[in-house]
């Protein structure tokens, strides 16, 4: 005996009267060979954008030799302070956000 068949709930995917695949445009200017303009705005590149910061991996670097120094110094000389740790990874994860701003 076969389980009864659910139903899905959908509706039609494409407009009455059309199959998949098909476009139907309002105006018949813009169906030439099923191009169409796009609604999506793609503003132009800067060339800021474009070219990278040079200061920008001796950031990232710098950051993570500091945090890592901090941590190192506070586990072997001050060995009374948990902020130095909290320093010290403030500095690597600040090295890693900068490292995100890399292109």
């Amino acid at each position: 005996m076969a389980p009864p068949k659910r139903k899905t709930g959908g509706g039609r995917t494409t407009p009455k009267g059309t199959r998949p695949g098909e476009q139907r445009f309002a105006n018949p200017e813009e169906n030439v060979k099923g191009v169409h303009a796009s609604t999506r705005y793609t503003p132009p590149v800067t060339s800021e954008m474009k070219a990278p910061k040079p200061w920008i991996p001796v950031l990232m670097v710098a950051l993570f030799i500091i945090g890592m120094v901090v941590i190192i110094l506070r586990n072997l000389v001050f060995t009374g302070n948990n902020w130095l740790t909290l320093v010290g990874l403030g500095c690597i994860l600040g090295g890693l956000y900068t490292a995100t701003k890399w292109r």
